[in-house]
């Protein structure tokens, strides 16, 4: 077997290169003269007309509502035949719904923080019928403190910061009739009332905002330099957009990071997430557009991932008193593909990142689709709180009549080091009796395990569990504690390199219903 088929070296073009402009930035003279050396503006033309948002009656006190006139100067630049820049100076701005609008940058200086005001003044969810197959926080853009929809041209950059803590984490989950594998099974000890006060009615939602930037069939989009802290469901939510270039962030927030979904063409760089109660950076192929639209040509690196304490990565201070997610499983953070996978994945690439005290790589395939010529390399994971790595296809399907079984394939996964792994939770590789995951290829992978497990954790035999929300701990205490293979097909393992820091009486390895695989120059020792 040629376990390198369809792995040529493709990077996409980042920044503007996949539209026909060039990727890097540059500083206008008028920029300069008004003191933004340090600022790049990703579209050049926009520096020919600056606008301050004082001059249309911003404030900057934290007490005046300044969404107005930050609207009115974004109005004002984008009634330019080359479009314009918006400058945040210095100040505190209190805000409800910005809204972006074509060949429009808005410039972040030093000390300048959008804030997302308390109450429900935000847009309201916009009437798109029924959303059955994603929840709501997916299936809706205007109701966030900035949205883009159908946007070119537009870029949010320098060193401000977008405080969300007027959003809200919460909203309801998806309609869809069979509601199966909606919620980890780690929630399965809540009550009713304990989840409805996460997912509450959308009618609540009315005039609440979720999201702190949220981006629809955009195209030719650069956010960068700017931090932000707490920005409920999701920080940044990308949803079919093209020509994306996310670099040099830092996100400190208290549900997603980074959602890409149905994205094209997208890079996301030396960015810092830290999330413990959900996803850092997070890709997907999900039904918000009302079909299945796959997500392709997607690079992460040099990007940071944790699971601290929220708000202390951005503090520095990088605590881990916080035990459990609201999932009742430990600590998030984590880059992953998956849940919803309805469009599936062409050509992703995950490279030259690091893991802290979060979950580790999950790539997850269980409502239809095709996951096809992944490649992840070079991740340093520490104080790994489940799995360090975990495949899976699944058999949920919430999906329109007619969605099939996903599928994983021709993924290479190495030069991966993890170290303090929760014993519990062997790198998985898992499938289903009629659905194997197929040609993967582990390579250089160093694993070093807490150790501790016991006989009576290598005689388990975890439930198939097909229909369940996939999550490292679905299976309960893996029964091999450093590699666990169950249904797959065509498995070239090299190098792997497995440790405990204490014993562990599993066996280091276990693979069920396996055929062709290869297993070299792999050394094994215990602690």
């Amino acid at each position: 077997m040629n376990h390198r088929r369809h792995h040529a070296d493709w990077t996409p073009a980042s920044a503007g290169e996949a539209d026909g402009t060039r990727e890097h930035m540059h500083v206008s003279r008028r920029a300069a003269t008004l003191g933004m050396t340090t600022i790049f503006l990703p579209f050049p033309a926009h520096a020919a007309t600056m606008i301050d948002i004082r001059d249309h009656g911003a404030k900057g006190d934290g007490k005046a509502l300044d969404s107005p006139a930050i609207n009115a100067a974004i109005a004002a630049a984008a009634a330019r035949p080359q479009g314009g820049t918006v400058t945040v100076p210095a100040g505190r701005y209190r805000c409800y719904s910005i809204r972006l609008r074509s060949r429009v940058t808005i410039v972040l200086a030093k000390g300048a923080v959008i804030e997302a005001a308390t109450g429900t003044g935000y847009d309201l969810p916009e009437n798109n019928g029924d959303q059955l197959y994603q929840d709501f926080g997916h299936s809706h853009w205007h109701n966030s403190l900035i949205c883009g929809e159908d946007v070119e041209d537009v870029a949010i950059t320098g060193p401000g910061l977008i405080h969300g803590i007027g959003l809200t984490r919460d909203g309801p989950g998806a309609r869809w009739k069979a509601q199966t594998g909606e919620r980890p099974l780690s929630m399965r000890q809540m009550s009713a009332a304990e989840i409805a006060k996460l997912e509450p009615d959308a009618a609540r939602m009315n005039g609440l905002g979720n999201k702190a930037i949220a981006l629809k069939n955009g195209r030719n989009i650069r956010l960068s330099g700017f931090s932000m802290l707490k920005c409920g469901h999701f920080a940044i939510l990308a949803t079919g957009t093209r020509g994306l270039h996310i670099h040099d962030l830092s996100i400190d927030t208290d549900r997603d990071g980074i959602d890409l979904d149905c994205v094209r063409d997208t890079v996301v760089e030396r960015c810092r997430v830290n999330t413990p109660n959900d996803d850092a950076i997070i890709i997907k192929s999900s039904f918000a557009l009302g079909s299945a639209i796959a997500a392709e040509n997607v690079v992460v690196r040099h990007c940071a991932v944790s699971g601290y304490d929220l708000g202390t990565m951005l503090d520095g201070t990088r605590r881990t008193t916080q035990l459990l997610a609201p999932d009742r499983d430990r600590p998030t953070g984590r880059i992953k593909l998956g849940t919803e996978s309805n469009g599936g994945y062409r050509r992703i690439r995950i490279e030259d990142c690091t893991f802290h005290h979060c979950r580790g790589l999950a790539l997850e395939m269980v409502d239809g689709g095709v996951m096809d010529d992944v490649v992840v390399r070079r991740l340093t994971m520490r104080d790994v709180t489940t799995a360090p790595l975990f495949l899976r296809i699944g058999d949920r399907r919430r999906g329109p009549a007619g969605t099939g079984l996903g599928a994983i394939s021709n993924i290479r996964i190495e030069q991966i080091v993890a170290t303090g792994i929760d014993h519990r939770f062997a790198a998985t590789i898992a499938g289903l009796p009629d659905r194997p995951v197929e040609d993967v290829v582990l390579r250089d992978i160093r694993l070093t395990y807490a150790g501790g497990g016991t006989a009576a954790d290598a005689a388990r035999r975890p439930q198939e569990l097909a229909s369940a929300y996939p999550e490292p701990s679905m299976f309960g205490v893996t029964p091999a504690w450093g590699l666990w293979v169950r249904h797959a097909r065509g498995l070239h393992v090299e190098g792997l390199a497995l440790a405990t820091a204490t014993p562990d009486q599993r066996p280091p390895f276990r693979m069920e219903d396996t055929i062709d695989v290869t297993v070299t120059d792999t050394p094994l020792w215990r602690g």
